[in-house]
């Protein structure tokens, strides 16, 4: 009961610091433009977004008008509007802030800082915000990623990996070598997949050198290098000078293009364990990615240890989570817009209603749904036959893979997410 009462009072603590949040960009935003402190309004609207649960902050100029929008778990939201003439100050104070050229405006920039989110006296929260600038029709517009995750410890049970998927990835990071590719589209929580197994990897006995475009998160006990297309350190120039450094653990940020892919390749076939991200929409579809960019079909078929496809799905907020229990008439409408044999004989799902905790949006947080390919003697020998991610696909599937919808259904049955959200974004 004491537990309860504590956890009820610390959501109606961070409810009130959210109010007295918005309200103080609100207070700010009622002044006369001339008399608006640009300071104390980005510094507010910050840690509003921080305590909103916000990854980004977008600052969209219009013709009369500046609008902030945020997004949380994956989904924009309106959030204030700003007068037009406070629009070029905002912009100049984010340069400002992050380095950037204020004298510049018609050309792209992007830079970083840290910031500090006024929680209370005693516990501030740090944490790096990446900026981007870029010349619109309407001037400059500005969109802030909030890093804030750095202080979390992830793990691998925690990003939603099943217990079945879980032992296949764990067997994959004992191995000396290799690669492990995760693949998905942007924003699906790739990269939070590699830095959690770099989290797990991370030994004084193991040397772990990482290239990136652009560094997500410092790790202590790291080597993190930036991609810097002006000195020309790119991925592949990156990895070849990494390669002279002695390290067993690699992380590339991306595979985008053929040299790139055939480095990595050697890079695992010499000893190292090499950890990257594709842009595909499914696991099986990796494999003749690695094809098409002109990687040999044996080269592909003893390197790569799991391909993980991988999407986010927001979670039902457990504070207004409702069952509910389909109709005939809906159960056979859901089993129509899926593929055959994906919905079991299950008709009880779960909802959220909505209510302070989450915003009325019904959802709080998201976790990942996967598919994990592991590359078997029988995956193997199709990858040499040039097969197609089809019947890649069959294969995978006839030796125990479950597909990212099918990891979906599973979490949508067991109260972690609704069966909308997951329909949502698998047709994305």
């Amino acid at each position: 009961m004491i537990r309860h009462r504590g956890v009820f009072l610390y959501r109606v603590i961070i409810y009130l610091l959210m109010a007295v949040d918005k309200s103080s960009v609100e207070k700010e935003l009622a002044r006369p433009a001339g008399e608006i402190s640009i300071i104390k309004l980005v510094d507010s609207l910050v840690d509003y977004a921080y305590d909103s649960r916000a990854s980004d902050i977008h600052f969209d100029p219009t013709e009369d008008k500046l609008n902030v929008r945020l997004r949380i778990d994956g989904v924009m939201h309106g959030a204030f509007t700003f007068p037009k003439e406070i629009q070029e100050e905002i912009i100049s104070r984010i340069k400002v802030l992050s380095g950037l050229r204020t004298d510049e405006h018609q050309a792209a920039q992007d830079g970083r800082f840290k910031f500090t989110a006024s929680k209370d006296s005693k516990n501030k929260v740090k944490f790096d915000i990446r900026v981007s600038v870029i010349p619109t029709y309407y001037e400059e517009n500005a969109v802030l990623r909030l890093l804030a995750e750095q202080g979390q410890s992830f793990t691998l049970e925690a990003i939603g990996f099943s217990d079945h998927d879980l032992k296949i990835v764990k067997k994959a990071v004992t191995k000396p070598y290799g690669m492990i590719l995760a693949t998905g589209p942007t924003g699906s929580g790739k990269t939070t997949t590699l830095y959690t197994i770099l989290k797990n990897l991370n030994t004084p006995e193991v040397s772990i050198i990482t290239i990136e475009d652009p560094i997500e998160y410092s790790l202590e006990g790291v080597n993190q290098i930036q991609v810097n297309n002006q000195t020309s350190l790119t991925f592949a120039n990156g990895l070849r000078s990494v390669l002279r450094q002695d390290p067993n653990v690699i992380m590339v940020g991306e595979i985008r293009d053929k040299e790139t892919a055939g480095i990595a390749v050697n890079a695992a076939l010499t000893g190292h364990l090499l950890l990257s991200t594709l842009h595909t929409n499914d696991a099986a579809t990796t494999l003749p990615r690695l094809l098409d960019m002109g990687i040999e079909p044996f080269l592909i078929a003893s390197t790569i240890n799991i391909a993980i496809g991988q999407r986010l799905v927001r979670r039902i907020c457990p504070d207004c989570k409702t069952k509910k229990e389909l109709t005939a008439a809906e159960f056979q409408n859901l089993g129509n817009s899926l593929p055959p044999g994906v919905l079991g004989p299950n008709r009880t799902f779960y909802y959220g209603k909505g209510c302070k905790t989450c915003g009325d949006s019904g959802y709080l947080g998201r976790i990942g749904i996967h598919e994990v390919l592991e590359v078997t003697e029988a995956i193997r020998e199709t990858i040499t036959s040039h097969s197609s991610a089809m019947e890649i696909r069959k294969i995978a599937v006839k030796e125990g893979m479950t597909t990212i919808l099918q990891d979906g259904l599973k979490k949508a049955e067991e109260g972690i997410t609704s069966i909308e959200e997951v329909l949502r974004v698998m047709h994305e």
